[in-house]
């Protein structure tokens, strides 16, 4: 059983909810974040990285940071940018890409059950970027980045919240500048909100897509606060996190694909003779160079594309599930054993490229000299993602890149 909950939430005014939203604060670095808001006060990238704000020379942690994070965001209340809802309510998070909607319901889930594990995982989180968010949290006391969950899908679900958009208008209505079309609708009918809330006590789990690091910082900011708050009860502001949740069958993971700065002093022809021990080796055009199938990885060097088709034996178990992944069979055959990258959380010799950017953008990065190959990976499925998940097992780092991306700063949950 899946605990939602309505609450009142600090959102843009309509005709200011363009100018507000923003990617979120971990999508884009601080040369890419600063050159989005730029020219745009009103741009939740001052609340969420307010490090732009500063040149370089201020460290992204640095104390002053977290204070001006707070002041931006007094300042966008104070002068009637984001307003609080009177009345407490879910609100439904419209995405649309390309053709292809997913609708979400944002609404207050518990950190309690994230404990429990009825909220899922399947990523380990890094101390470093936990403790940035935990700051960001305290500093501003809110949550200001919806974390991205799925359930599977429950039709009565999908019925109400289709029978409220096609009766009722949206609050927000806008494309943002990379073409996805965000809607938001408010529901703060209580006959409503309650349908809903009883309606997901059928939900089983919910699974975190995207967000690993804010949820986690969420939980350790409530726990610290309840150790601190004798007569706690559990529902405290502070006890939940703000999260957009969507069924499972409208989620769309993309590769995430790899970039590697060399060879490990292997010419190109040994390396290629070193791949054909576990992969029949192809040379294809660029059009052809995305895999298209699971077991296939896309190979750009020396100015060339080639399609990697792994032929090992491997477990169809799900025991064995982590092994039958495409980034793990990039992981254990080429890029530990023959690249001697062990660990791709800390090795500097490799880096991370969303699938989002295309196979244009593992060319770029291979001929401008920085890195000497690329590797182009079919993407991990959503089913993959929660059975792994149910297993209590973890994904190996960057498995999934989710698009299109929520925005911050449409909805802000306060703590108190």
């Amino acid at each position: 059983m899946v605990k939602i909950r309505p609450f009142k939430a600090v959102r843009p005014e309509r005709e200011l909810a363009e100018k507000v939203a923003a990617l979120p604060y971990d999508v884009l670095n601080r040369e890419e974040a600063k050159e989005a808001a730029k020219d745009n006060p009103y741009s939740f990238l001052h609340v969420d990285k307010a490090e732009i704000d500063f040149d370089d020379s201020v460290s992204d942690t640095d104390e002053l940071v977290y204070e001006t994070a707070s002041l931006n965001l007094q300042w966008m209340v104070g002068e009637g940018v984001l307003r609080q809802d009177e009345l407490p309510s879910l609100y439904i998070y419209e995405l649309e890409m390309n053709g292809r909607t997913q609708t979400g319901l944002a609404a207050c889930t518990s950190v309690e059950e994230y404990e429990k594990n009825i909220i899922k995982k399947h990523e380990v989180t890094r101390e470093k970027k936990e403790i940035d968010r935990i700051r960001h949290m305290e500093s501003l006391n809110a949550h200001t980045g919806p974390i991205m969950m799925a359930y599977k899908q429950e039709e009565q679900i999908d019925k109400e919240l289709n029978e409220w958009k096609s009766s009722h208008d949206p609050v927000y209505s806008f494309q943002s500048e990379d073409g996805v079309v965000h809607r938001l609708w408010v529901i703060d009918k209580v006959e409503s909100v309650n349908r809903l809330v009883t309606l997901f006590e059928n939900v089983e789990n919910l699974y975190i897509a995207d967000g690993h690091h804010r949820s986690e910082a969420a939980a350790k900011v409530a726990q610290q606060r309840r150790k601190q708050q004798p007569d706690y009860n559990g529902e405290e502001e502070y006890n939940s996190f703000l999260a957009v949740v969507f069924p499972s069958n409208e989620l769309e993971i993309l590769d995430y694909n790899r970039i590697v700065t060399s060879l490990n002093g292997y010419t190109t022809d040994k390396f290629l003779q070193l791949l054909g021990d576990s992969f029949d080796i192809e040379k294809v055009e660029k059009a052809s160079a995305k895999p298209d199938k699971k077991h296939q990885v896309g190979m750009y060097l020396d100015g060339a594309w080639y399609r990697l088709h792994f032929k090992g034996e491997l477990s169809r178990n799900d025991d064995d599930i982590i092994n039958t992944l495409d980034v793990s069979i990039l992981q254990n055959y080429v890029l530990s054993p023959l690249l001697e990258i062990k660990d791709i959380r800390s090795d500097e010799r490799i880096d991370f490229v969303g699938g989002i950017r295309g196979t244009e953008a593992l060319e770029k990065h291979v001929d401008s000299g920085n890195f000497q190959v690329a590797f182009a990976l079919h993407p991990t499925s959503i089913e993959e993602l929660m059975t792994v998940a149910d297993q209590n097992l973890i994904m190996p780092p960057k498995s999934t890149w989710f698009e299109p991306k929520l925005r911050s700063g449409l909805l802000i949950h306060p703590l108190e």
